[in-house]
C-alpha cells in the first residue's frame, strides 16, 4: 500500500511539473468616474480647508495690465518676452552685485519657456504660476567673446523671439547681426555677464553656448519668484515692442 501512495505521488508531481501555463484570456472593466463616484468623506473634509486656502492664495491680485501680453506679437521679440527679460534683469542685478560687486550686462531667456499669456485685466498669482510652472533657478554666467559669437549665431539661425533685456540692441541684416550691449558695440575680446536660468545654462533649448562658462554664479532665486515679486511691486504693467531687435 505504501508503494502505491509513493507511486501516485510521483505521477502527480510529474504531471504538474510538465504542465505548461498558457494565457488564454484578458478581461478588463471600465469604471466611470463621474458625479456618481463618491470619494472618502473624511479625506474630503480634511483636504477642503487647504483647498480653499490654496484657491484664495492663487486668486490674489498682484498687478494689472491694460492689454493682452503674448509671446508672438513681434519679429524675434515680443511684448511678453520683453517683460520677462527686463524683470529678470531688474530683480537679478542687485542680488548679483551684492554677491560679486559686479553688474549684469543683459538677460536672456527662451521663447519656449513662456508657457502662457497674460490677458488684459487683473494679474493674479495663478497667472504667474501658469506663465512659469517650472522650478527654474536664475544664474549668472560670464561668457567669453567666443561664447558670445556662438550666442549670436544661435539667435540668427533660430529666428525665434527669445526674450532679451533692453540692454541689447541687435540690428539683423540677413545672416549678420550688429550687436550693441549697454550702448557699446560688441567686443569679442571682452567677457560679458548674462543672467539666465539653470535649465538653459545646462544646454536646454540647445543653448550650448551657456555650457562651461568662464564663471557661474547661482543667485538662489527662482524665475517664478522674480515674476511674482515684480508684479507685486508694479501697479500697472507697461511693456511693448521696441528697438532691442530690428530686422532689416
Amino acid at each position: 500500500m505504501r508503494f502505491f501512495y509513493v507511486f501516485c505521488f510521483l505521477i502527480a508531481f510529474t504531471s504538474c511539473k510538465q504542465k505548461e501555463q498558457h494565457l488564454t484570456k484578458i478581461t478588463a472593466k471600465t469604471i466611470a468616474v463621474d458625479s456618481t463616484f463618491r470619494g472618502n468623506a473624511d479625506i474630503n473634509d480634511a483636504v477642503l480647508p487647504y483647498k480653499k486656502q490654496l484657491v484664495e492664495e492663487m486668486q490674489k491680485v498682484l498687478s494689472y495690465t491694460p492689454k493682452d501680453l503674448v509671446k508672438n506679437d513681434g519679429a524675434m521679440q515680443s511684448s511678453l518676452g520683453n517683460l520677462m527679460a527686463d524683470l529678470t534683469f531688474e530683480l537679478s542685478n542687485p542680488i548679483y552685485k551684492k554677491l560679486t560687486s559686479k553688474t549684469i550686462d543683459f538677460a536672456l531667456l527662451n521663447n519656449g519657456g513662456i508657457r502662457s499669456i497674460i490677458t488684459k485685466g487683473n494679474i493674479t498669482k495663478e497667472d504667474a504660476f501658469k506663465l512659469m510652472p517650472f522650478e527654474n533657478e536664475l544664474v549668472v554666467v560670464e561668457l567669453t567673446g567666443d561664447k558670445m559669437v556662438e550666442f549670436i549665431s544661435y539667435f540668427l539661425k533660430n529666428k525665434k523671439a527669445h526674450p532679451l533685456s533692453k540692454n541689447i540692441e541687435a540690428v539683423i541684416k540677413g545672416d549678420t547681426c550688429d550687436l550693441k550691449i549697454n550702448g557699446e558695440k560688441f567686443d569679442p575680446s571682452k567677457t560679458y555677464t548674462v543672467v539666465t536660468t539653470d535649465y538653459l545654462q545646462s544646454g536646454g533649448d540647445r543653448m550650448n553656448f551657456f555650457k562651461n562658462p568662464k564663471k557661474l554664479t547661482k543667485l538662489g532665486y527662482k524665475l517664478r519668484t522674480a515674476i511674482i515679486d515684480y508684479f507685486k511691486k508694479t501697479d500697472t504693467i507697461r511693456t511693448t515692442i521696441d528697438n532691442r531687435v530690428i530686422i532689416k
